[in-house]
């Protein structure tokens, strides 16, 4: 009997249609939203793919479907710059500022343009760039101008396309959002208890931990989505209009938003916002508003953008959710500078599913002027659905309320006297040197892992961190015996080690100065180039850079003895 041996040629045939297929079973799932198949049989088709790879490794490429979680944890995320700014919107919850500006739109390019909207989501705003129709990098927004390099753990996305569908541009960048569904979100959240692991506070926080996992393995895991709404640049390809690009996106495979809408008349605008908010409870989508942007490109180009935003698009932001509860104390929180904000500590309340129990009062002042205490029931808000704020106390006739705070004399923290509202020992408040802690080991700063605000304050209540700089001296061991577990403290450990060679840019925004933002470090670590060169500059030249207020506190930062031992760590010499 004869056996037929498959020769090379038939298996390469039967893997690119093993990939078409589960590519185009992908683009009608997530892009359509009309499958062909059960996710039985769509199961077996990637069994299938994946023996063949397995017996045919020479074959694997790069964009084949079952390379969706590849290669071994990273150690940190790489910098890259962004193909073209990734600006903010601006954003208001007013019908009459947005009338407005749809109007002097118009009038500025002498005609009533058409618009496209689209739901403002509350995920993760991330860059994807593909040559040839290949993805080769994803990136968060970071600054706007760089991000983080997270490619590997974008590609787990099923939602992606790995590679396009049809004819791709040579070259093509688009913007999306990663996002995470509070269905999912829940149940994430479940299974992270039953484990005993910490849980997200919120979707989108649950969204931008997931993708910012170190091994992409972990992302995989999670269930993210991601949802295209903008062209940045392309190259071999032309479009007229946003509505006709968003068109071709959906074609090439990308996931855009079925709730996109074109429009010619502005009070559609308003309709559209007026049925999101009802919907939105029940579209299983985090949003907190709509986005209203000009259609047509040339008139985009025409009108161009500020330092922050484009002037062709705004945000017309949903009311904040919010809801009835009680203040049950109000306790004073010192900050890295030692200002003190009295924080309100309320009785759980549930708002847009996340579970509220403080809230902010601002500062002593405020709270004097609104005359707040402990047992008063208030209203709350998420503003911005994010921080939680009371909006006003909610008055019962012949109510018995407590008696007013007192005013403080000495730091909740160091127990020094206080300076007006504020702290002002700098060097031995604890309080201050935690805060100060989180903020150097921050995403945007030297986003140092396994230093949150539980090992922060570890750190310093063990006597291990009396300042800054002694962190950098830490090992493994001396983290376990400040009493760290093995696990914490070399992830710990590891990370302050990848700390110390971080670019100035992060230093300088990890040093906490105040106006030193991450857009400021930009422009300083370019005019500079390093820390040494920034650190002998005189004033008026920083001052040129950044302005005076900025390079006056840069520069005293720079001079206090205090500061000696961390900035030597920046140099290397330590």
């Amino acid at each position: 009997m004869t056996v037929r041996r498959t020769s090379p040629v038939d298996v390469a045939r039967k893997i690119a249609e093993l990939r078409r297929a589960i590519r185009e079973h992908d683009y009608r799932y997530y892009v359509l939203d009309r499958p062909t198949i059960s996710d039985a049989r769509y199961d077996r088709l990637f069994a299938e793919l994946v023996r063949i790879e397995r017996v045919h490794p020479e074959l694997v490429t790069a964009d084949s479907p079952t390379r969706r979680v590849a290669g071994a944890p990273s150690e940190r995320f790489a910098t890259v710059r962004h193909a073209a700014p990734m600006l903010s919107l601006d954003a208001t919850t007013s019908e009459e500022d947005v009338l407005q500006f749809m109007e002097d739109t118009a009038r500025r390019l002498g005609k009533s343009p058409a618009w496209v909207l689209e739901p403002k989501y509350d995920g993760l705003s991330v860059e994807l760039i593909y040559e040839a129709g290949t993805l080769k990098t994803a990136a968060t927004r970071g600054d706007g101008e760089r991000g983080e390099n997270i490619t590997a753990n974008a590609r787990t996305i099923r939602a992606l396309p790995l590679a396009l569908r049809e004819t791709a541009p040579r070259r093509l960048a688009v913007r999306g959002e990663v996002i995470m569904r509070p269905s999912a979100f829940r149940v994430l959240n479940a299974s992270l208890a039953d484990a005993g692991q910490p849980l997200f506070a919120n979707p989108r926080n649950a969204a931008a931990g997931s993708l910012r996992q170190l091994d992409p393995a972990i992302t995989a895991a999670r269930p993210l989505e991601i949802v295209i709404y903008e062209v940045l640049s392309v190259d071999g390809a032309r479009w007229t209009s946003a509505s006709q690009a968003i068109e071709a996106l959906r074609e090439l495979g990308f996931p855009t938003s079925r709730l996109h809408r074109r429009v010619g008349a502005i009070n559609a605008a308003r309709d559209y916002h007026v049925d999101l908010a009802a919907r939105r409870e029940d579209l299983d989508l985090e949003i907190d508003g709509i986005v209203i942007k000009l259609d047509d490109l040339a008139g985009r180009t025409r009108l161009g953008a500020t330092a922050r935003h484009p002037r062709w698009a705004c945000a017309w932001k949903f009311a904040p959710r919010g809801a009835e509860t009680v203040i049950e104390d109000i306790r004073l929180q010192v900050g890295r500078t030692g200002a003190l904000t009295p924080v309100a500590i309320v009785r759980p309340v549930s708002i847009g599913g996340v579970t509220i129990g403080r809230a902010t009062l601002h500062n002593l002042a405020e709270l004097e002027r609104r005359d707040l205490r402990v047992g008063d029931r208030i209203r709350l808000v998420r503003a911005g659905d994010v921080i939680p704020e009371i909006v006003e106390r909610i008055a019962s006739p012949g109510e018995r309320r407590g008696p007013k705070p007192s005013p403080p004399r000495t730091c909740p923290s160091c127990g020094g006297a206080l300076d007006g509202d504020r702290c002002p020992n700098r060097v031995a408040c604890p309080a201050q040197l935690v805060a100060a802690l989180r903020h150097l080991g921050s995403r945007t700063a030297l986003d140092i892992s396994g230093l949150g605000e539980a090992a922060a304050e570890r750190l310093v209540s063990s006597g291990v961190v009396k300042q800054l700089a002694d962190l950098f001296e830490l090992s493994a061991e001396k983290l376990v015996r400040a009493g760290f577990g093995q696990a914490a403290a070399r992830q710990l450990a590891g990370g302050i080690a990848r700390a110390r060679r971080s670019e100035p840019r992060r230093w300088l925004v990890a040093l906490g100065i105040p106006g030193l933002g991450a857009r400021a470090a930009g422009v300083l670590a370019d005019a500079f180039r390093t820390f040494e060169r920034l650190a002998v500059a005189t004033e008026p030249h920083l001052a040129a850079q950044v302005g005076p207020a900025v390079a006056a506190e840069l520069a005293a930062f720079v001079r206090d003895r205090a500061n000696r031992r961390l900035l030597e760590v920046i140099r290397g010499k330590r």
